[in-house]
């Protein structure tokens, strides 16, 4: 800021063309900034929403400065009056920018203080109550900017350093606006301070869009850590909840009739959290085997922790020996009471090696597909409808006798993509095409390949899980 020492140096005026045309580029700028914020829909939730309303907000601010600057730098300054060593603020070239900007000089000599209209403004005050007296500006601050205030005047009139700051005074209406201000000493002949003039600027509304963009940043930062701590947590809760195993499994490990068993799981594409997706086999006491696979609606942690859940009481009641159609009642009861309400679909397999013959249930869910001697179909399905949908809901349960050689394909309904091109009925259309593939591979894990490789790994819209049975012979 230049010194009132100098003011006898005439500036040169900037070209009027070269400034109307600044001043029409900030204005049409300004014009596309307040279409952009305008045409920002933001939801209470969505906090990317927010910061970018927040930075339209205060870019428009900036450029309502801008235009104002640029206004004044078109007028000039006006003339300096011999009696008065303080610049009197250019006219106001917009009602946006009225009462932005005043100024002050305080006389410590004659104990003189001048203000503009502006600053009169800006301060709430009426120009017949009369300027403030250096020593009573800070009685209109904030008590505890008021030291802030003592300190910088008295190193400003004592060691004449300049003033750059702010600080937040209250009106006599109660508004509570934010004011920068900029001022430096005034010296006489002998090079003592004889006043001190400053340039007053509300930026109350700058600031407040400053802060809405810092609160909006630091909101956004806070919901990304939590969902990456949410995600962690989920991916840490699916592996301790799925099955280990990778690669082939044989249930029993030895006699005729036993299954080689494989799965795998496939995370979304288009979503960074795990879905509520399971799949699971085990040898249960009396020698059969359990087949599972189901999905609960949902992400994150609460659709893994319900997940968890589900399949920790499929595991206990498939132990204790409870049939498939009981146990899906059993399931459908436990998701109706739980504190956290969701929806699920499952089917759950009860293999009997002895006898070859599959028990199954199911629950809104696919139907398991069955590949033998290079052909495929669905099973039939018994009556059973989502889990947690209806309360005391009865699942019925079919059978099926297996041959050696035979290949089951349990799977979610994420595997198969959901388009217009792809419906849920075409991507079992896609599976049971695979049969002669499935019926020629040697183990359930190469089905498991094979399967993978059609539906790829990166075009589902959701979590899906497969899981692959081979009987032996």
């Amino acid at each position: 800021m230049p010194s009132h020492l100098f003011a006898d140096r005439p500036a040169q005026p900037p070209e009027p063309g070269s400034v109307d045309a600044l001043i029409s580029q900030t204005r049409r700028l300004r014009g596309d900034v307040d279409a952009v914020r305008r045409d920002t829909v933001v939801d209470d939730d969505d906090a990317q929403g927010r910061w970018q309303r927040a930075l339209c907000d205060l870019a428009v601010h900036h450029l309502d400065d801008l235009r104002e600057h640029l206004g004044q730098l078109k007028e000039g300054l006006p003339p300096v009056p011999e009696t008065s060593v303080f610049p009197q603020t250019a006219p106001e070239t917009a009602p946006e920018a009225q009462t932005r900007v005043g100024s002050a000089e305080w006389n410590l000599l004659t104990d003189e203080v001048s203000w503009s209209d502006e600053l009169f403004q800006i301060f709430g005050r009426s120009p017949e109550s009369g300027a403030l007296p250096l020593d009573e500006l800070g009685s209109t601050l904030f008590s505890e900017d008021q030291p802030l205030l003592t300190a910088w005047v008295t190193a400003c009139l004592v060691d004449g350093r300049p003033i750059d700051g702010e600080f937040r005074i209250v009106r006599a209406d109660g508004r509570v606006r934010t004011l920068h201000m900029r001022g430096e000493p005034v010296l006489d002949s002998d090079g003592c301070t004889a006043s001190m003039w400053a340039v007053l600027r509300d930026v109350s509304e700058l600031r407040r869009s400053q802060r809405a963009v810092r609160e909006s940043r630091d909101s956004l930062q806070r919901q990304r850590e939590i969902a990456q701590t949410e995600h962690r947590l989920a991916v840490e809760l699916q592996e301790a909840v799925l099955p280990p195993w990778r690669g082939s499994l044989r249930f029993p490990h030895s006699g005729t009739g036993t299954l080689d068993v494989a799965a795998h799981y496939l995370p979304s594409a288009s979503s960074a959290l795990i879905g509520g997706d399971w799949y699971d086999a085990l040898e249960l006491p009396d020698g059969c085997s359990m087949l599972t696979v189901g999905d609960l609606t949902g992400h994150g942690v609460t659709a893994t922790s319900g997940m968890a859940m589900m399949l920790g009481a499929l595991r206990g009641m498939a132990m204790a020996g409870i049939a498939p159609g009981p146990l899906m009642g059993w399931l459908n009861q436990l998701l109706e009471t739980s504190v956290q309400p969701a929806l699920g679909s499952a089917v759950c397999c009860r293999y009997d090696p002895a006898r070859r013959v599959l028990s199954w249930a199911q629950a809104g869910h696919p139907a398991p597909l069955l590949f033998r001697r290079g052909s495929g179909r669905a099973l039939t399905p018994p009556d059973g409808v989502l889990l947690g949908a209806t309360s005391g809901a009865a699942y019925g349960q079919a059978e099926e006798h297996l041959e050696a050689g035979d290949v089951l394909v349990l799977h979610t309904d994420g595997l198969t993509p959901r388009s217009i091109e792809f419906s849920r009925a075409d991507g079992t259309e896609r599976l049971l095409a695979l049969a002669p593939r499935l019926s020629a591979a040697r183990s359930a894990q190469d089905c498991v390949r094979l399967v993978i490789e059609e539906f790829g790994e990166s075009e589902r819209e959701d979590d899906a899980c497969v899981l692959v049975a081979r009987v032996g012979g």
